[in-house]
Parts: C-alpha cells; structure tokens; sequence
C-alpha cells in the first residue's frame, strides 16, 4: 500500500529552537508520550518521533517498545498505563483497522484512557474522526504551525490540561446522523426465518458505553426488542401449527361423527344416506383435508417474514421511544441484526410541538411517529440512503433528512394507522 504522500502530510518541518521543557515523568511513568499509528503511516509518523525525541521526549510506539510474546492489547495497555499522553496519528487506514482495535477493546484499557490526555492528529483533511474522540481538539498535520502546537501540547504538565480526557463523553452536532456499529444476535447462526433474534443485554456495548448516560435505559430497549421471539412467535414453527392443524380436524371429524350418530339412532334419516354422508366425509379426508393442510402451511409460511418484520418494526420502534432521549436510534436490518445510529431529534420534537402547537395530542403524535417510522428512519440513516428524493426544503440534519421530513415523507404514500 503507497504511503501517504500528500504536499500537506509527506513533510515534516523542524522544530523551532525554542521548545518547551518536557515536563518531568513521575513515578510509574516511562514516556512523555504513546503514539498509536497504522503501518500504512509508517514513514511520515516515525519522521515525526524522530524530532521529538531531538527536543527531548521519551517517546513510545509499538515498533520498539511492545514486549515480544504479550499479546498487541497487553502491550498496548501497559504503554498506555506508563505514559503521560496518548496520541492517535489519525489517517483513513488507522479508522479501518488500528481504532477498530481500540474501540472494540476500550473496557480493557478504559482506566487508562480515563487518566490520559488524548491527542489526536488528523494527518489528512477528510478523515472521518471516531465518534469516540469527537469531542476532542485535534491537531492538523497540514497546519503550518503544527509542529510547535504539538509541542506545546505534549509539553504541558497533565492537571494542566483541560477537558482533554475521554470521559465525560458529550458527542457534538457534528456528528449527528453517524452510523455505529451494528448489534448483532446473540442466537444467528441458529436462528430460523419465523423468529426474532435474541440480543444480550447484559452489557452494554463499549461504542454505547461513552454515549448512553442512563445504561438501563439500553437493557430495557433490548428486552423490550427480545420480547418478538418470546412472547410473538411460540406458535410459529411448522410442528405447532401442524399439531393445530391436526387438534382441529380431530374436533370437526368428532363433531361429525357424532351428528351422524345421532341422526342414524333417531333414525331421522334413511340407513342409505347415513351412508352416503360417511362416504364423502371419508372421500374429504382422504383427499381434501391434507390438500387444506398443505394449503394452510404454505400461506403460513409465506406470511413469516412478513409478519416478524411487522413485530420487530413495532417492538424496535417501542425501544426508540426509550433511547431517542439518548440520542441513539435503532432500526431493524434483519432479524438477526439491528442498525444503531447517532442521532439527536431535539429539533424533530420541538417541530412536531409546534406544528400540532393547538393541540392537546402533539406529544403522543411524536411517538407515535417515534413507534411507527423510527426504525425505517434509523436503517435509511446507516444506509446513508432514502426511498426519495432529498427534499428541497432544509431539515435539521445537517446533509441528510432528519426524522421530521423522514415522517412526513413516508405520510404522503402511506396512510398513517
């Protein structure tokens, strides 16, 4: 893979000779500073270690100083842990892989993180940066005067340093409408096309960790979700419905023997059309009822998917009325995946309460809108795709649709029940 080569990011420019003082390493603390890159970013990053090592900073990255035979995370805490600051050279290759191992194994070294400056470097413009360090100011390699500002930075004693830690996480207005990433089902790969996928929610995950302020809130969605395959769905396997089927046809053919008993006894009728009649009831059974039977089971089975899409949407849609507070939105991809989404709807609600300002039902309008559309919304946000055209007028999404012209879109085809 070529290396980044870009005017703005290929050179490095000398330090000025009036360079802070490292600041002094206290006890436990081996480095002024741990950098994290991608191989990919390989020369322009250890360009730049090199001139902080000339002004005086013990610096630590994993090409020198991860201890062979541990495992990339041990190495990666224990570096974190005995060093003053941690910088993120941030390129797209370091989002694809080298933060995905971050972000995926944040609660291992979260202590560590909690305590240490973080700096990111965004090495070129466009990068799309974590929505874990969003809140953070980061440092341009294309600056001019980046070099001394870096400096600055990491030559700043830590208690000097302000609201540069990743807790407490506020996630800004810039990064609304982010797509996180996808749950999925606990029980997938035995999962069958008529049911719900069953999703833990014994831990919330890392990525909602630094969001979701109330976690209980993230438990009683996913119960509210996992109550589809417990509580919708015991009827649908093909042996149930079967045995249904059968308990029916056992009760209608009794009901029938009966009558025709009662008939041949009272002697009502004559002993040849009591014949007649338990001859065609045995013609119906032979041919009839398990052509009814086959029947029945296909429409049933053509009805599955549809049906527990309709549960999942509806039970999806009762979860978001929970965690839009939060500002996270879900939508059904499958019934074994769901789509989660950063997205504040602050201004979607304080629209709804001022077009329906007369009227008494303006809330319980929002979550119906909340139940009925906010799974669809949460999917066409991941997606990054609508099933219409981008409407001219503008919302309250910053370059895409927010919920508001999402609902009213979807009201103008469909009839809202």
């Amino acid at each position: 893979m070529d290396l980044i080569q870009s005017p703005e990011t290929a050179d490095i420019q000398p330090l000025t000779p009036s360079v802070p003082v490292p600041p002094t390493l206290r006890d436990g603390e081996c480095y002024h500073v741990f950098i994290s890159y991608s191989s990919t970013d390989y020369q322009w990053t250890h360009r730049l270690i090199d001139q902080l090592e000339a002004c005086g900073l013990q610096v630590c990255y994993h090409d020198r100083d991860f201890l062979p035979g541990r495992t990339v995370l041990e190495n990666m805490s224990d570096c974190i842990q005995e060093s003053q600051k941690v910088l993120l050279v941030l390129s797209p290759e370091f989002v694809r892989s080298r933060w995905c191992l971050l972000e995926a194994n944040m609660s291992l070294f979260r202590d560590c993180l909690e305590r240490k400056p973080i700096v990111p470097v965004l090495l070129e413009p466009g990068v799309s940066v974590p929505l874990h360090l969003c809140h953070l100011t980061y440092l341009e390699a294309n600056d001019p005067d980046f070099k001394n500002k870096l400096l600055k930075v990491l030559c700043t004693p830590n208690q000097q340093l302000q609201g540069s830690t990743v807790l407490p996480f506020h996630p800004p207005s810039i990064y609304n409408g982010k797509a996180l990433q996808p749950l999925d089902a606990v029980n997938e790969e035995s999962l069958s096309k008529w049911d719900c996928g069953q999703f833990s929610d014994m831990e919330v995950p890392d990525q909602l960790r630094l969001i979701i302020e109330d976690q209980e809130k993230y438990r009683k969605a996913v119960r509210t979700i996992n109550s589809v395959s417990q509580n919708k769905v015991w009827f649908r396997p093909v042996w149930v419905r079967v045995l249904i089927y059968i308990i029916g046809i056992i009760f209608f053919s009794f009901l029938v023997t009966c009558n025709v008993f009662s008939m041949s006894v009272l002697g009502d009728y004559s002993k040849g059309f009591t014949d007649s009649v338990v001859f065609v009831l045995f013609i119906l059974s032979i041919y009839l009822v398990p052509l009814g039977l086959i029947i029945h089971i296909c429409l049933w089975k053509n009805d599955d998917e549809k049906y527990i899409v309709r549960e999942m949407k509806k039970a999806i849609g009762q979860a978001n009325i929970i965690l839009s507070e939060e500002k996270v939105l879900m939508g059904r991809r499958s019934n074994s995946k769901i789509s989660l989404v950063y997205v504040s709807l602050d201004r979607c609600k304080h629209e709804f309460a001022e077009t329906f300002s007369d009227q008494v039902c303006a809330e319980d309008l929002y979550q119906r809108a909340l139940l009925h559309f906010s799974s669809g919304y949460a999917c066409c946000v991941a997606k990054r795709h609508f099933p219409f055209p981008q409407p001219s007028s503008t919302g309250h999404l910053e370059g895409g649709v927010c919920f508001c012209q999402y609902v009213s879109q979807q009201l103008s085809v469909d009839q809202w029940e």
